[in-house]
């Protein structure tokens, strides 16, 4: 079990989370049932205390997974559950997805059913919506809170500017804050400590991180040599997934691979380290797709990354810069990388 002194507090609130957290993408789509309930238990029995899901993530079926397994173990009041809301579940109909009141009270009610809870430690909103006022996403998350149906609330993939026009309109309105910012961070992908960083220093969010091993890049998995290696069902997918997976970032992971090789460190176990021990990063969220998978990560939870590998890890990729754009995701995002 993990010690106490491992734990890293959530922002301003009063929580503390494991300095590796659970991502749940990869729960029914790929991994079946049966596994991810084992990723849960074992992830819970070795001290990482924060599950992290969409409502989006195969159409509802993970939260469905998570709320099953939960009431299963028994072990709800263990964890500190965050979901989120924007994306559509099924395609309902046009109101059925954005940021807006309506969408969002009755998201959260479908996940309350799904995850089998009577409320959501963290309710996310998994991407900003430039056609809502934020006001009005505020406020009906404040409305949710006070209904006991939310603990707190947290954003994703936020610029700089929502990230304190949030802050500022929260205090002035005596609307719920923000606690958490959930951001795309690995060493390919290094924009984020420009302005998106500072903004959550500022604004005092816990920041959890997304794809810190880059899709795999920074694992060795690409070789731009083999063209069989891209034959994996991230790069398959197409779109902003394939459009990351660049010659130029490959060719900076298999140097990574051979960084990490030199400090006799797994290259999976430094590209998490190297988030975790990140300033500012409250943690990163492991998104295993095999129980062996996330076993293997567990030890980094313990690990600390060295001044002498964080400055390898500069000169392989200086600060602020990238090499890979895994802010494509993001519809404000306009710049696009050569």
């Amino acid at each position: 079990m993990l010690k106490e002194s491992f734990y890293r507090p959530l922002g301003r609130t009063g929580l503390k989370v494991s300095p590796i957290c659970l991502g749940t993408d990869n729960f029914a789509n790929p991994t079946p049932e049966d596994e991810s309930v084992s990723i849960i238990n074992c992830a819970i029995d070795n001290g990482i205390n924060l599950i992290d899901t969409s409502n989006s993530y195969a159409a509802g079926e993970c939260e469905k997974i998570i709320g099953r397994a939960l009431k299963a173990n028994r072990r709800r009041d263990d964890v500190i559950l965050a979901t989120k809301v924007h994306y559509p579940v099924a395609n309902k109909g046009i109101n059925d997805r954005g940021n807006s009141r309506k969408h969002i009270i009755k998201a959260c009610e479908d996940s309350l059913q799904r995850l089998q809870t009577d409320y959501i430690d963290i309710y996310q909103t998994h991407r900003v919506c430039m056609e809502t006022e934020l006001e009005e996403t505020l406020g009906a998350l404040t409305e949710l809170q006070r209904q006991g149906k939310i603990r707190y609330c947290g954003s994703t993939t936020s610029p700089s500017w929502k990230i304190v026009q949030s802050a500022l309109l929260a205090e002035f309105k005596n609307l719920t804050r923000m606690v958490s910012e959930q951001l795309p961070y690995n060493l390919l992908d290094r924009r984020v400590e420009n302005e998106i960083l500072p903004a959550c220093e500022w604004a005092g969010l816990a920041v959890l991180v997304w794809s810190p091993l880059a899709m795999g890049i920074l694992a060795g998995r690409y070789n731009n040599d083999d063209p069989e290696s891209f034959n994996t069902a991230r790069f398959q997918r197409g779109g902003i997934y394939a459009e990351r997976i660049t010659p130029k970032a490959v060719d900076a992971g298999k140097r990574f691979v051979q960084l990490a090789k030199q400090f006799d460190i797994l290259a999976a176990h430094l590209a998490v380290l190297w988030v975790k021990d990140q300033p500012h990063v409250t943690a990163p969220l492991a998104g295993p797709r095999t129980l062996d998978q996330l076993k293997d990560l567990l030890p980094v939870m313990e690990m600390s990354l060295s001044d002498e590998i964080r400055q390898a890890c500069d000169e392989l990729v200086p600060p602020g810069s990238a090499v890979a754009d895994f802010l494509n995701s993001a519809p404000w995002s306009k710049q696009k990388l050569i």
